[in-house]
This record gives structure tokens, sequence and C-alpha cells, in this order.
């Protein structure tokens, strides 16, 4: 039967809860266990599709469409579970749910309550999440901050859910803060006693604290917290910032004693020992890297860095296999278009991510066709890719108005246009989501990246090349090198002439991890490392305002 592990957290948000569930899933896969992992998100939208990035960094998206919380991102990176539809339960979700039950009549003219119809739910959905029924172990963690009154259905449903299975089933993290102070030289442990105590009245005992610490903890602080907090001293655990890497939590946790205290409380297998052999020798690659580059992510949203994390994540994985270290320029689209190109100088590469609505796209235009004219490898995504036709159709064919239907409807010369299964379709959930098919051409860039000529990636989008272009641009320099064999829709399109330039319909950053970096963002750096050996000093051609 499948084990359970709930993961909370308290005092503050964005400690980190998300990454260290990865780390957790990943050391339980080191020994051997099958894990499946999901996050509960309190928030009232159904998913985060609709939310700014400015709000909620990234939306991550599954293989099955799943529009998702950028934790579950964490989850693929560092284990090899696969997230799902099931994988990612909001507030939104769990009521949609139930409300549409009760108008179906399903709860047979009872009334409805929190208690027990939304925690039924909840439990209905942590049940869902499991999904193989060989899963040995499933990390469920609780969004948000013990306290929050949005998240209080969400604790009562695991609370019950707890009291249901037998007590070596279950296991309650608890991650929490030990705030440093600089001006006292001294870190605080009220915070952690006031959150395990708000746990506590919701009948939640803690079975295991991790502490975030920028300072060591003492054994007189893990002692008092022990005492206070109602947890044995040898499951208080230390969580310190991290020295050079997020990918060090797992081995620091491990360091710390947390896989033994997991598989003995949940009654699992004491052997064989967590391996982490080949997450240690990444890890010292990673501290013995030989050279750098520097790539420039012209993006709208470039202010967060949550807001292309997994974009970051992919050039770290892609320094890795490469022996480099990946220095990322952040600019905002609009400082290319106000403040000129001298903000692209010196780097080694560019990308451009993708993103909705219009701001920013005339900058993106304008950084990519500088990057074309002066041969500095680029690398384009969804949006960045659009971008990228638009601009060769401008400044190379000469279609005079390119744009895309999405801003400029009435152009001349619409050569990004809206897929027709999206005429008239609402926003939420309705777009082009999920992992889809893809052909290259055995010529092409794409395939000698990926080695293959059947590859299946992740989608997110509304608009697409315009096929009625297709011949114009067939018969120009740019090779339309990767296509949906069922829909025919260009999904790569690549400069041969150039020395990396390609840009991707789809989000390769979602199927890049730190052991198998994606194979564009790997060819990208080499790129940028080439690039940087090369040292183009020639002068930077103006791109046009055209």
């Amino acid at each position: 039967m499948t084990k359970h592990i709930f993961i909370t957290g308290g005092v503050v948000s964005s400690l980190g809860k998300g990454l260290t569930s990865a780390a957790i899933g990943m050391i339980l896969e080191q020994r051997g266990l099958k894990v499946s992992m999901q996050k509960l998100d309190p928030y009232i939208n159904v998913d985060p599709g609709t939310m700014s990035p400015f709000q909620h960094g990234e939306v991550y998206v599954t293989d099955d469409g799943a529009e998702t919380d950028l934790d579950l991102g964490h989850y693929e990176r560092f284990t090899h579970a696969k997230m799902t539809q099931e994988s990612n339960y909001t507030t939104g979700k769990i009521y949609s749910t139930v409300i549409a039950k009760e108008r179906r009549g399903d709860y047979l003219g009872r009334t409805v309550q929190v208690i027990p119809h939304i925690t039924d739910a909840i439990k209905e959905a942590i049940y869902n999440g499991i999904g193989d029924p060989d899963t040995d172990v499933l990390l469920t963690e609780i969004g948000g901050t013990v306290g929050d009154i949005e998240g209080l259905p969400f604790l009562e449903a695991v609370r019950q859910f707890a009291l249901e299975r037998p007590k070596s089933d279950v296991l309650f993290v608890h991650l929490t803060l030990l705030p440093y102070l600089k001006a006292s030289g001294e870190m605080k442990t009220k915070p952690t006693q006031q959150s395990v105590g708000k746990l506590r009245e919701i009948g939640i005992q803690a079975d295991i604290l991790i502490c975030r610490t920028e300072q060591p903890m003492t054994e007189e602080m893990a002692q008092k917290i022990s005492l206070f907090c109602n947890v044995r001293l040898d499951k208080v655990i230390e969580e310190r910032d991290v020295d050079f890497s997020i990918y060090e939590v797992p081995v620091n946790l491990v360091h710390a004693g947390l896989d033994r205290l997991i598989v003995e409380h949940l009654d699992l297998p004491l052997e064989p020992v967590t391996d982490l052999r080949d997450w240690i020798a990444m890890l010292g690659r990673i501290q013995n890297v030989t050279k750098e580059v520097e790539i420039a992510v012209v993006g709208k949203y470039i202010e967060l860095h949550d807001a292309y994390k997994s974009i970051y994540e992919a050039f770290s994985h892609a320094g890795i296999a490469n022996d480099c270290h990946v220095k990322v320029r952040k600019i905002r689209a609009e400082d290319v278009l106000d403040g000129g190109l001298d903000v692209l100088e010196g780097v080694d590469a560019l990308l451009v991510p993708g993103g909705f609505g219009e701001r920013g796209l005339e900058g993106k235009i304008r950084a990519i066709q500088w990057a074309r004219e002066n041969r500095i490898p680029f690398f384009g995504i969804c949006l960045g890719m659009q971008c990228a036709v638009i601009e060769y159709a401008r400044h190379v064919l000469d279609l005079e108005g390119a744009h895309t239907l999405e801003h400029s409807p009435h152009s001349p010369n619409l050569v990004i246009s809206l897929m027709d299964d999206q005429e008239g379709v609402e926003k939420g959930g309705t777009m082009r989501l999920g992992a889809y098919a893809c052909e290259l051409t055995p010529d092409g860039l794409a395939a000698k990246l990926y080695g293959k000529l059947q590859i299946s990636e992740r989608h997110r989008h509304r608009y697409e090349f315009n096929n009625d272009y297709r011949e114009i641009f067939e018969a120009s320099q740019m090779h339309l090198s990767g296509r949906n064999p069922k829909r025919d829709l260009i999904e790569i399109i690549e400069l041969p002439e150039h020395p990396f330039f390609i840009g991707v319909q789809f989000h390769p950053e979602f199927q890049s991890s730190p052991l198998a970096p994606h194979a564009i963002f790997e060819g990208f750096v080499a790129a940028a490392i080439a690039h940087s050996r090369g040292g183009n000093h020639q002068p930077l051609a103006k791109a046009s305002l055209a």
C-alpha cells in the first residue's frame, strides 16, 4: 500500500517547500523506491494558467496538458516521476468539482459543507495523485503558509486522512524558518514554535521539522525546538542555505539523516542505502567548471526570476554538460527598444522566451535582428520563435508590415495566425497544451542536436506559423525543420548559414534535468562557448526600426 508524506510550511512563504519536497522525492528514488508527487494550492484560481507571471511565476505544463504550479518543475527535475492533471489541485479546482456534483444532484439534497464534502474531495484528490498503483510513496506538498485562512480545508483534510490510515502510513514534515537577527547576532526559534503550535491547534503533529537557516543551528537550539514543538531531537533537521547550487539540498538532507528517519517512520526497507554517487559527481562538475559564457534573456517578465525558472535551470543543466558556468544577463524587452542595442553588447548568445501580450514585442524582434545580423547564437521559444519569423519576414523577405494576428489583425502579412480550433475559444485551459509529436528533417540542426527524427515536446500557445506563407519561407534560406505530422503545423525554424539560429514553438525547458540536459539547450550553450572563443569583435550592426 502506498505511503504518504505531507509537507507543510510555516512562518513565511517562499521558504522552498517545493525544492525540499523534490529533494525528498529524489532521496527516496535513490533508495530504489517509486515515488509520485503532488501539490495542493489553496488559491481560488482553478489553475495558474490565467495568472500573471508576476503573481505566480512561470506556468509549468505537463505531458497531458495541465497548467500547473512551478514547483512541479522541481519535482520533475529532481525525480523520475511524471506530473499529470492529478498532480496539482487548487481550491478552485476542488470547489468546482464539488459544485458540479451538487448541481447534478449527487448529494441527494443534503446540505453541502466544507466538512465533509470539501475535505472528502481533497482526500479523493490525494488518492488520485498516487497514479501508478505500484507507487511506494506519494509526497503531497500543501501550498501556502500554516495559519493562512484559505489553507485550512487542506490541512483539515490531511488531518482526517492521517486518522483514517495506519500510523506508519503517514508522515508529516514541516518546513520552517529560523530567522537570523543581525542586530543581536542570533537566530530565533519563537516563529518556529508558533508555526508548529498552529499546526497542533488544527490537530496535526509534525513528525519531522526541517529548519531553514542562514547560520548553523546549535545543539542547544535544536533541543529548545524539540522541547517546545514536541518533536524528538533527532527529527529536528537543519537545512542551511546552499553554497553554490540548489542541487546540494538532497545531499545535505541525507547527511543530516533525513532518509533514515523517513524510512523508519514509514516502515520502509532500510536497505539499500541512499545512493547519491551520480548526484555528488554532478555537483563536483558544477564546482569545477573551466569555462564561462554570458547569455542574454530578453523577456517581458524579466524582473521576476521565477517567471522563467525552468529556462534558467535548463541553462544550468546545459552548463554542467558543457563544463561551463552560464551567466545570465536579464534584459527587459522594452529596454532594447527604448535604450538601444548597447544593452546586448558583449553577450555570447541570445534567448527570447515565450510570453503573452504586445508589450515588449518590438524589442524582442529588434534583438533577434541584431543576433541574426551579427551571427550571435540565437534560441527562440514559443513567442520567441514567432518573433524570429516576423523579423525574418520583415527584413529578409520584405513582407511589408509582417506581424502576428494576436496583436495586429489588420496587418497585410500575418505570418503568425490563430490555429483553426482556437477560433472563438474562451480563456482558461483551452490553449494547445501538453505534449505533441514533431517530425524533424534529417538535414536540420534540430535533428543533429536530438540525434533522432521523431520527438515529443510540450506546448502552450494559441498562435502558430501561418502555413499560407510556407512556400515563401521554404524558398528562402530559412529552414522549416520540424512539423507536427497530424496537423502539419510548423514547430521549428532554423537558419543553416548562421552559427546557431533556432526557434521552437514548444517549451523544451520543461524536459531538462541536471543529469539529462535538454539537447537544444546543450547545443545552444556549446554554440555560446564557441562564439566566446571566436571573440566576435566586429562592430554591432544597427538593427532597423522598420
